[in-house]
C-alpha cells in the first residue's frame, strides 16, 4: 500500500476553527475529506480519532493519513526509459521525450508516460494512481508534473485552475518577425488579436475544435474559448525564428494553432504545417515549470535543456543561443 502521513501543528490563526476548515486551507478537496472521514485511522487529533467538525486549539497536533489502496487498472506497467528531474513523497517531475504520449489510448496503449511510471512504482512494490497535472502533446518534449497522491493532485489542480503554475516553452517557427509586418495578409479580425513590438508579441485569439476533426483545433472568433499566448523572439535567421513562449491560458494545441494563425507555424508540425520536413515532430519544448509545492507551499522552479533535434537547428540560426 502506498500512503502519505502528514502531521500538522495547529497555529493560533486556526484556534477555534474546525478540522475541515484547516484541511480546506491546506488544499484538501471535499472529496478527499469525505474519503478521510470514512476511515478512523486517517484523522487523529493529539493521537485520538477525530471527526472533521472537531474544534481545534492552538498547538493541537493533527495527523492525516492519505491511503492509496489501488493502482490505475487501465495502465499496464511497461519498462520504458523515463527522465526524472525531481521526485519526493508528493510529486514527480519528468522531462518527457518526443514520441511518448502522456496517457494510454486505443492506438497508444503501452508506450506512454503513464506506462513508464506505472512500471517504476509497481516494481518498487508501491500502488500507483496516475495523476498527470499539465499535459503535453505526444511529440512535445519537456517538463510535466505528476501528483503522487490525492492531496498533491487536489492542490496542483487548484493551481492549474488558478493559473498559478507557470510554463515556459521554446519553439522554432517558420519565418522572420519584422516590426510592423506581423499582421500583413491576415484577416482583419485575426490581426486585431495580435500585437508585436521590440521582439515581444501577444496573441489573443479564441480557439475551438475544427469541424469534423476530433484532434485539430482552430481560431474560432465566434464560439471559441479565449486563449492568450505571449512570445519573445530569441533569434532569427535562415527563414526561421526561435521563440520563448508563455501561456496565459492552456487550451489544447494553443501554441501550435496560434502560431499557424499568424503565418508562423512550427517547423515539423505535421498536423498544422504538413509541408515542413525540417524535423520529424513539432519543434516545441516545455523548458521551464514553476509551481508551489502542494504540501510545503515552497515555490519551485524546474528546467529542462533543449532536446538535441531542436538544439541542432537553433545552432544553425544563432550559435550563441541556448549555451
Amino acid at each position: 500500500m502506498a500512503d502519505r502521513k502528514l502531521l500538522y501543528k495547529i497555529p493560533a490563526a486556526f484556534a477555534g476553527h474546525k478540522v475541515l476548515e484547516f484541511l480546506t486551507s491546506k488544499g484538501y478537496s471535499r472529496g478527499l475529506q469525505t474519503i478521510l472521514k470514512k476511515d478512523p485511522e486517517c484523522v487523529l487529533v493529539n493521537g485520538e480519532e477525530s471527526f472533521l467538525n472537531r474544534i481545534l486549539n492552538e498547538g493541537d497536533e493533527l495527523f492525516i493519513w492519505i491511503k492509496e489502496l489501488t493502482s490505475s487498472e487501465k495502465i499496464p506497467p511497461v519498462d520504458l526509459p523515463v527522465n526524472i528531474v525531481y521526485e519526493d513523497e508528493d510529486i514527480v517531475v519528468v522531462d518527457k521525450p518526443a514520441k511518448m504520449p502522456i496517457h494510454p489510448s486505443m492506438k497508444n496503449y503501452e508506450n506512454t508516460l503513464g506506462n513508464a511510471l506505472a512500471y517504476r512504482y509497481r516494481s518498487q512494490g508501491d500502488q500507483f494512481v496516475y495523476r498527470c497535472i499539465n499535459r503535453l502533446d505526444r511529440d512535445t518534449t519537456g517538463l510535466t508534473v505528476i501528483a503522487k497522491h490525492m492531496l498533491s493532485a487536489c492542490a496542483l489542480y487548484d493551481q492549474m485552475v488558478g493559473r498559478e503554475i507557470k510554463r515556459t516553452y521554446l519553439a522554432i517557427v517558420e519565418g522572420i518577425f519584422a516590426e510592423g509586418c506581423v499582421c500583413e495578409g491576415l484577416d482583419s479580425r485575426v490581426a486585431a488579436g495580435v500585437r508585436f513590438a521590440d521582439g515581444l508579441g501577444v496573441i489573443d485569439l479564441p480557439l475551438g475544435r475544427k469541424p469534423d476533426s476530433a484532434i485539430e483545433r482552430m481560431v474560432d472568433l465566434e464560439a471559441g474559448e479565449r486563449a492568450v499566448t505571449h512570445f519573445e523572439v530569441l533569434a532569427a535567421g535562415g527563414g526561421m525564428s526561435f521563440l520563448k513562449l508563455n501561456l496565459e491560458t492552456g487550451r489544447t494545441h494553443q501554441i501550435r494553432v496560434h502560431m499557424t494563425a499568424i503565418g508562423h507555424p512550427l517547423i515539423g508540425d505535421f498536423l498544422y504545417n504538413p509541408d515542413n520536413r525540417q524535423m520529424t515532430r513539432q519543434a516545441l519544448h516545455a523548458g521551464e515549470l514553476i509551481l508551489r509545492h502542494p504540501v510545503t507551499g515552497e515555490q519551485m522552479t524546474f528546467k529542462a535543456p533543449l532536446p538535441e533535434d531542436m538544439s541542432e537547428i537553433v545552432s544553425s540560426i544563432d550559435p550563441g543561443v541556448c549555451r
